[in-house]
């Protein structure tokens, strides 16, 4: 019988006790569980500053076999077209999901638009400035034919805004030490615009005003704890 290394011994030990504290540390507890249950209809208004909702417009809809993915993936979805008095148009979708996984990657637009036939020929991160705080924000320009589409979102994590794949990563596993399983949300603005500048200025125009007709909890649910140093 062949003696057992004392390396091989502490490797051994060492493997038991990693699988023994992911056992202990999985998340259990829901964060969805302890907070006001949202209901995205009435959470977002009709109508706010000088935007209000246009029904000849409709955002992109995924195909059946990604939405039947996203209703496993996600509680609620929400896809409304605005228009504001200068018959400018945002297309607003938000997907909310009560258990973040790495599931959402699939309903990122980088990833959804391609799928609908569009090419993205910008990618890049941006901020947001809130009124009370900036966020980071990607910025996005997608086209299909001649349509020119540039697209803004961020996506939550409990109370935190990661659009950083390993930040938001990070925060999944910060919630997770912590026994508790962050809910979250992906949210969306685009425009039909050539002057993608003009587009984001407009998009970040509309998103405060949607920020400012909310309640601060309701605010919170859409953007965290803007960090001022941003």
């Amino acid at each position: 019988m062949k003696h057992i290394s004392f390396r091989h011994l502490i490797i051994g030990l060492c493997m038991f006790i990693a699988a023994g504290m992911a056992v202990a540390l999985k998340p259990t507890v829901k964060l969805s569980d302890s907070e006001p249950k949202i209901d995205l209809e009435t959470l977002i208004p009709k109508q706010f500053g000088d935007w209000k909702i246009d029904q000849t417009i409709k955002p992109l809809i995924p195909d059946p076999q990604q939405q039947a993915l996203l209703n496993k993936i996600y509680n609620q979805t929400l896809a409304r077209t605005y228009v504001n008095s200068r018959n400018e148009r945002i297309m607003l979708s938000i997907a909310y999901g009560g258990e973040q996984s790495d599931g959402m990657a699939v309903h990122k637009p980088e990833v959804c638009y391609p799928s609908q036939g569009f090419q993205i020929l910008k990618n890049v991160t941006g901020t947001f400035s809130t009124g009370s705080g900036d966020i980071p924000v990607r910025r996005l320009v997608a086209t299909q034919g001649e349509r020119i589409e540039p697209i803004t979102y961020w996506t939550t994590v409990g109370d935190s805004v990661a659009v950083n794949g390993l930040k938001w990563k990070l925060d999944q596993l910060k919630y997770g030490l912590t026994g508790k399983i962050p809910d979250g949300l992906l949210f969306r603005i685009s425009s039909i615009e050539a002057d993608d500048a003009a587009a984001f200025r407009m998009q970040d125009d509309f998103a405060r005003a949607l920020l400012r007709a909310l309640t601060p909890q309701g605010k919170d649910r859409l953007i965290g704890h803007p960090d001022p140093s941003i």
